[in-house]
């Protein structure tokens, strides 16, 4: 049995080692008293044929800088090094700073519309959460990263990253449990955080959209002294105002300060801390029946999409989030580089507040509403640990990394509901209702200590083989402290392996296909009815693909077919009366992916995207899981998305700065129960944007469901559908100094 102290006392022995092969180095970096000229603190990579990657020139092959257009050539998430994305034995993409901002999403979710394998913004507006699914697996609570360190979510303790704060987005398809650890089997998302250039940054941005919700954006970074051995930059944002359902505001504010110092070529350390405040009256458009949004309610026909489904007075959210770390790399005379990023992550939330229940029982022409309350708060300490290298044996190289990261996250969270609250006339609401008191039927506190060591092999041999190659051990130590019912209380420790193996070959003409296989593990928090943790779930994907990074144009394509399995899936054991909680089942999840990003020409910029996906529940005891029956597929499943925006700058001199854009998004049907008896239409949607920059100053009106194509993004059960965002106006302008 692996105890909590011993995770601990490794954790900080892997610490202490890394630090302690560092502290030399630093001795003589500063008795040899180097000083240089500050430039932008990156991850190196190497591009066409060894140039390394460094300054504004070849910005595009940073692994965690600017993308120069939409196409990044260099990640630094899908090995945890600075590789060629080409070389990624797995499908990775990458949304780069000038996409945000032509495309302007207000929510992380939906900055990834023009993703292939991602579905987001699956319950349409809600001001609070991001929901995201890739590749057909829910990866907003077990698949969101900031910076490679986890943000691990569970229940309600969720955590907003806002865009304006990001340099990129990636996204990792497939398992990745081999560098990261538990996580999410269909992929998960990395949020890169903006950080000092070295260089003088001046810049002013704000906007308003159509439902009266205004910004302001600052983002200002300098040089300190006159070495350039450190820089900072600050970025903040305030918002505030109405959103698409009636009643619905909000006001928020978050600053984000960031310093580095190099202390020479060889050594650096960037601060990266943040705070975030929220206070709104809840907007959502997600938990409505499947009567009165997909087809009419025999009742009152279809229910508004503006309606407002709380009690004005009586609705509340309230949310403090901070965040501060740090990134640390040292490479040493023999080329060998060690690396220590470390965060603590903290978030208090509470919510009180009144949601849709269905159609009211008692009276058809009405919707029903019940009450639920949570308050949760979330600590997060994560340090990962890597020392990486190149190592030549004859003709074959060696990449090599090594790494101990230690996780530990707590989450202390009290729920409660009151069933029915009053309910409301969708055609003509009247609010003024006292909410019934709430019973509680959850109190809990969780904690989870994690440590993993993991390796990895990049070889490189012949005229272009690459073989990648992980393995990773974690143990894993849960405890489960149930207030409510101190019988159900658990505690485990148990380990896991899990490894990548993949071949490619790189062509010279610029393609590379591959293969790979990976497995996945993700720690369970479900208890059964004696108080035990179920069983961890696992996964495994082939994946073989092709990538395409031709030599005629600036342009990144990819084409991956995919088979994903995972096991131990948590659901409702109905061979059992009542019906409990067991890991009773297995899904897979079977797919084809086509995308691409094109810096066509001096103005012209394309992504596009496609995704085809067969989903089926494939075992389950007692012939179901979670009430979905083998062969079936699972629910906000669509079997295709697909995607294209064209984004185009004009050339002649009489429309110097102008720019103009659309876009189309399409997304299949889905299931909105588990029998597979009711569907979610298929929807296609347009946006569009104009742009006009001249000298230091830009202007930019984005809309988004151009045409306010009504449609349902999804429904979780008949009784929780979702309204997708209607028409969206965003004018914002902008100055630079």
């Amino acid at each position: 049995m692996i105890k909590t102290n011993v995770l601990l006392k490794k954790a900080l022995l892997g610490s202490v080692a890394i630090a302690a092969l560092v502290a030399p180095s630093l001795g003589f970096a500063q008795s040899a008293g180097n000083s240089t000229e500050l430039k932008p603190i990156i991850v190196q990579g190497q591009q066409d044929g060894g140039s390394t990657a460094t300054g504004e020139d070849t910005a595009e092959d940073t692994a965690t800088g600017p993308v120069k257009g939409y196409v990044a050539k260099v990640t630094a998430t899908g090995s945890k090094t600075a590789t060629d994305l080409n070389e990624i034995p797995q499908s990775v993409s990458v949304v780069g700073r000038e996409q945000i901002d032509d495309q302007s999403p207000q929510k992380a979710d939906e900055a990834l519309r023009y993703v292939a394998g991602v579905n987001a913004s699956t319950y349409g507006t809600d001001s609070d959460t991001d929901w995201i699914f890739i590749r057909g697996f829910q990866a907003d609570q077990t698949g969101v990263f900031l910076d490679g360190l986890s943000l691990y979510q569970h229940g309600f303790g969720t955590f907003l990253v806002d865009p304006f704060f990001l340099e990129r987005i990636e996204v990792i398809k497939g398992p990745s449990s081999a560098l990261y650890g538990g996580a999410n089997p269909g992929g998960f998302v990395n949020y890169v955080s903006k950080r000092p250039t070295g260089e003088r940054l001046r810049y002013v941005e704000t906007g308003i959209n159509n439902f009266g919700n205004a910004y302001l954006g600052l983002d200002i970074g300098d040089q300190v002294g006159s070495d350039g051995a450190v820089s900072y930059r600050v970025t903040g944002k305030l918002s505030g105002g109405g959103w698409e359902t009636d009643y619905s505001d909000d006001f928020r504010g978050t600053i984000a300060p960031s310093l580095t110092w190099k202390r020479d070529e060889d050594t650096s350390i960037t601060f990266l801390g943040s705070y975030q405040h929220i206070d709104l009256t809840h907007t959502s458009t997600g938990f409505l029946p499947y009567e009165g949004t997909v087809v009419d309610a025999p009742g009152f026909g279809r229910i508004p999409h503006d309606l407002f489904y709380g009690e004005p007075d009586f609705d509340s959210y309230n949310r403090n989030q901070a965040m501060i770390g740090y990134e640390f790399e040292h490479t040493f005379d023999n080329d060998w580089t060690v690396r220590q990023n470390l965060r603590y992550a903290r978030l208090s939330l509470k919510e009180d507040g009144l949601y849709g229940s269905g159609i009211d029982f008692t009276d058809p022409t009405k919707l029903g509403r019940y009450r639920f309350a949570h308050d949760t708060d979330v600590s997060i300490f994560t340090v990962d640990n890597q020392l990486e290298g190149t190592v030549s044996t004859g003709n074959v190289e060696h990449n090599v990394l090594l790494g101990l990261d230690y996780r530990y996250y707590t989450i202390d969270h009290v729920q409660g509901s009151a069933f029915p609250a009053s309910s409301l006339d969708p055609r003509d609401p009247v609010y003024g209702s006292v909410p019934p008191p709430v019973a509680t039927y959850l109190d809990q506190d969780l904690g989870r200590h994690q440590l993993g060591l993991y390796a990895q092999d990049q070889i490189k041999f012949g005229d272009g083989w690459i073989v990648t190659l992980n393995g990773r051990y974690d143990f894993v130590s849960t405890d489960v402290n149930d207030r409510l019912t101190p019988a159900n209380s658990a505690n485990d420790d148990e380990g896991e392996f899990t490894w990548r193996a993949a071949l490619a070959y790189e062509f010279k003409n610029g393609l590379t296909p591959y293969a790979s296989y990976s497995t996945s593990f993700n720690p369970t928090t479900s208890t059964d009815v004696n108080g035990d943790l179920l069983k961890s779930e696992t996964g495994q994907q082939w994946e073989a693909g092709i990538k395409y990074q031709p030599d005629f144009m600036d342009a990144m394509i990819t084409a991956a077919y995919f088979d994903i399995t995972r096991q131990n899936v948590v659901g409702l054991d109905t061979s059992f009366t009542p019906a409990r909680p067991a890991a009773i089942g297995e899904v897979e999840a079977r797919g084809f992916e086509l995308s691409a990003q094109a810096n066509v020409t001096d103005g012209l910029k394309v992504i596009g995207a496609l995704t085809y996906l067969d989903m089926e529940v494939t075992k389950a005891i007692g012939g179901s899981w979670d009430g979905t029956p083998v062969g079936n597929t699972p629910i906000q499943v669509p079997d295709i998305t697909a995607s294209l925006w064209l984004d185009y700058a004009f050339q002649s001199e009489a429309l110097e700065g102008a720019s103009v854009a659309a876009g189309v998004r399409h997304i299949g049907k889905s299931w909105a129960n588990r029998e597979n008896t009711l569907e979610v239409p298929a929807a296609t949607l347009f946006d569009a944007a104009i742009r006009y920059e001249r000298e230091k100053w830009a202007v930019a009106l984005n809309v988004s469901n151009l045409f306010d194509k009504d449609y349902v993004a999804s429904c979780q059960g008949v009784s929780a559908c979702g309204y997708g965002a209607g028409r969206t106006f965003m004018l914002k302008a902008s100055t630079s100094w």
